[in-house]
């Protein structure tokens, strides 16, 4: 059963904290907390691995290492963002951001909110070594669009409280997929140009277009809302359902008229379509905390976005 804080008494370590909502804490969720602390010591150990492959100088092995940690840091910081919505944890904080005195307690019993702003400032320090060690349009472009994505984080908490339009959220979404697509390339492709890729990438195009309005679609039901059953759309929320679902399609058709340049990325999108409904269904069915389903939804679109870039066949 969750309760609402504003500004009342102690409930879990949040006193104090406004819109606070506190979940359940169950042993599921404490389970999934120890896997994504097992994923950030493999993207360390990826990383430590990838700089002593490395045949350059130390700086050019600490950034062949740092580089790979950080795309796996900002894999876990989208699935963690996906765990904060699917466990009812977007308001476990309230809208203090970004900090609360006892984040690192909270994180520590498994929150994944309070996780999730930890492993975004992990993010934001790789990043701004990087751009130290190895400036360039890609590092600096990656710092400087975490320090976006993490404003735009902020204005998540006032969307699921109500008081900031749905656009904000599915913005932070697309910001997020942004600085994890920037390492990628720039790891995967050294020395090219991100924005020249990206703007040549019309599959990336439409996956955009599709993470976008998915984001939007969490912002416009609100905190713990249905959409409802539709066939026409009757309210904004299922409007907002209804061009995400085009969005899909739309990605679909587009990785199909490219095959066989991508097959993986199309057979992949091909089932999100149906993950996608079974995740709306969760969503109505249990509003507050539609589960697993969400983190498993935002983990195909990471692998869609792996075969485009790395062009798995």
């Amino acid at each position: 059963m969750s309760s609402v804080l504003e500004n009342g008494p102690a409930v879990g370590g949040r006193e104090g904290i406004p819109h606070a909502v506190e979940p359940e804490m169950t042993p599921f969720v404490r389970a999934i907390g120890k896997f994504i602390g097992l994923a950030l010591i493999a993207a360390v150990l990826a990383g430590v691995v990838e700089g002593l492959r490395s045949s350059g100088g130390f700086v050019d092995a600490l950034v062949q290492a740092l580089s790979t940690t950080e795309v796996g840091f900002a894999m876990v910081l989208i699935l963690l963002g996906s765990l904060v919505e699917g466990f009812g944890y977007g308001l476990s904080l309230g809208t203090k951001w970004p900090y609360t005195r006892n984040i690192v307690v909270l994180m520590l019993r498994s929150d994944p909110e309070a996780a999730h702003r930890v492993v975004a400032t992990l993010v934001g320090l790789v990043a701004l070594v990087l751009a130290i060690l190895a400036p360039d349009v890609n590092t600096l472009s990656g710092l400087g669009l975490i320090v976006v994505t993490a404003l735009f984080g902020m204005g998540t908490l006032y969307v699921l409280a109500g008081k900031a339009p749905s656009l904000v959220h599915g913005i932070h979404g697309l910001l997020a997929y942004g600085v994890f697509l920037i390492f990628l390339v720039n790891l995967a492709y050294p020395g090219m140009n991100f924005w020249t890729y990206l703007g040549s990438m019309g599959a990336l195009h439409a996956l955009l277009l599709a993470v976008l309005l998915g984001g939007m679609t969490t912002g416009q039901r609100g905190f713990g809302k249905a959409i409802g059953a539709f066939v026409k759309p009757q309210k904004a929320s299922q409007w907002t359902v209804a061009a995400h679902v085009s969005a899909a399609l739309l990605l679909v058709a587009t990785l199909g008229w490219m095959m066989p340049a991508f097959p993986v990325a199309f057979y992949l999108a091909v089932i999100q379509v149906a993950v996608g409904f079974l995740l709306f269904h969760s969503v109505n069915l249990k509003p507050k905390d539609p589960g697993i389903m969400v983190a498993f939804h935002q983990g195909m679109v990471l692998s869609m976005s792996l075969a485009i870039v790395l062009v798995w066949r």
